[in-house]
């Protein structure tokens, strides 16, 4: 009889562990039309023309939270913050952090570091303005902080950023750094700026992502195997979606290539319970709190 005990006991150890460790709950706030499956299709100057949903979408997203409890960091498109001051309040108010995802949702591997500085500091002065708090935290548009952009990391220390979460360590047509850390790193060894990539999950010499589209589509195990993977390492599991992922109803961009379609629309009504049921499964909170965490590590 004890060995089953025995392993009933690390099994719970285990479980005991994994809570321990605060993992980080973030959502990168855009709307359905400025995601990287439509910049091809969809032009930004039509962007105010079009049927904005995202104040609604990231209401749903923070009575989600409020039900269970989560805090949250909110990586905010500045051309949002523009528009929407009184959802940036709303989201300061409920005790969540405010963090910058760019101006208008441009890859960084498409700008000179002079230009990502002055995206920056556009989207930090509309983020700033409308939440009236400081903003320390970054994720780019798409997680295109990669091999092309050496002096990315350069720019966000020197900028005053005290972490990044802009990094995917994962092969994929869409985005990624395969060679990159798959856990927390400091990217520079003269600075205090840490890059947080978004979590993963290996099987069977597999690296898999899990965070949005990824989620909606792959059974929700994958999330909870990539998390725990994170935790046995020592570190926080860092998952990420979007408001318009629980927004089943949003317009249907008709003339969007076959691809894009399927990763955007598919089981978006599946998607606010798998949220409620994984929120309830680790340990979440602002990533502000997570990078704290891992420096202290």
């Amino acid at each position: 009889m004890r060995r089953p005990r025995a392993a009933a006991w690390r099994r719970c150890a285990a479980r005991l562990h994994d809570m321990t460790i605060l993992n980080g709950m973030s959502v990168d706030v855009e709307e359905w039309f400025q995601v990287g499956a439509f910049e091809r299709t969809i032009d930004k100057d039509d962007w105010d023309r079009l049927d904005s949903r995202v104040a609604t979408n990231t209401s749903m997203v923070l009575d989600l939270f409020g039900e269970t409890g989560v805090k949250a960091t909110f990586f905010t498109l500045g051309w949002v913050a523009h528009r929407h001051s009184a959802l940036i309040r709303r989201i300061v108010g409920a005790g969540h952090e405010i963090a910058s995802h760019g101006w208008d949702h441009q890859r960084v591997f498409t700008m000179t570091a002079d230009q990502f500085r002055a995206d920056l500091a556009q989207a930090r002065a509309a983020l700033e303005d409308a939440g009236g708090v400081a903003v320390s935290g970054y994720r780019a548009p798409s997680f295109s902080i990669d091999a092309r952009t050496p002096w990315a990391h350069r720019v966000l220390a020197e900028e005053g950023y005290s972490y990044s979460s802009s990094v995917a360590p994962v092969a994929h047509d869409h985005y990624g750094w395969r060679d990159s850390p798959r856990f927390a790193w400091r990217p520079l060894a003269d600075a205090t700026l840490i890059e947080l990539p978004v979590s993963t999950a290996e099987l069977a010499r597999r690296r898999m992502a899990v965070g949005g589209g990824f989620f909606r589509l792959l059974p929700a195990a994958l999330t909870d195997i990539a998390v725990r993977q994170s935790n046995r390492a020592g570190h926080a599991g860092m998952f990420y979606f979007h408001p318009w992922e629980v927004d089943p109803a949003q317009p249907r961009v008709a003339n969007a290539p076959l691809r894009s379609k399927l990763r955007h629309y598919s089981r978006l009504g599946a998607m606010a319970g798998k949220l409620r049921a994984l929120l309830g499964r680790h340990h979440w909170g602002r990533v502000d709190a997570v990078a704290q965490q891992e420096r202290h590590w």
